[in-house]
């Protein structure tokens, strides 16, 4: 697949319907509602470009719509970097790489948000690595693009809402085409 906007576009279009793993939401729904969120709160175009496209990685695998559900990590923050690298600067690349291990950050700093995260989110983390140790957690959140990672991640858990209205795909096509 040719690195484009447009392919992208296509992707969402063939595999976006898909089930975002056991949550009640398409893959399509979730990134449009992670992108919304980012919108909404004021974010960057490369923030809200990042949010759209953190889960790119799941479409381009035939692992199936749930994976951790038999046990396996699909490493999609990893997946669709090549990809995008060719596309994207590192300020819409980087938190999308990073955003799995901001949640291992999370979980390490508050207390309380392992219990926020959904059960399907709970599964995966295990697969993912678990928690953060203390010395982990402050060593991941120095490099460069972490902040904006954590916060894609914080969009991200709150992008899980059946039947949400939210702009449509074009919409965010004219924020990619600017970055």
């Amino acid at each position: 697949m040719e690195p484009t906007i447009s392919s992208i576009v296509d992707l969402f279009n063939q595999k976006g319907s898909q089930l975002y793993g056991g949550e009640g939401v398409t893959q399509l729904e979730h990134a449009l509602q992670c992108a919304t969120l980012a919108s909404a709160s004021g974010e960057s175009d490369e923030l809200i470009t990042a949010c759209l496209l953190h889960d790119l990685g799941h479409l381009i695998h035939d692992l199936g719509d749930d994976p951790t559900a038999i046990g396996i990590d699909d490493q999609h923050e990893y997946r669709a970097i090549p990809f995008l690298r060719r596309i994207f600067s590192p300020a819409v690349t980087e938190p999308i790489r990073l955003h799995v291990l901001a949640k291992r950050y999370l979980c390490a700093v508050d207390a309380e948000y392992w219990y926020s995260l959904s059960i399907p989110s709970q599964r995966s983390l295990e697969l993912q690595g678990g928690r953060f140790s203390p010395q982990e957690a402050e060593e991941f959140i120095q490099r460069p693009y972490a902040q904006d990672a954590v916060q894609l991640r914080i969009y991200d858990d709150k992008a899980k809402i059946s039947h949400l209205s939210t702009p449509d795909l074009n919409y965010f096509i004219k924020i990619q085409c600017k970055t």
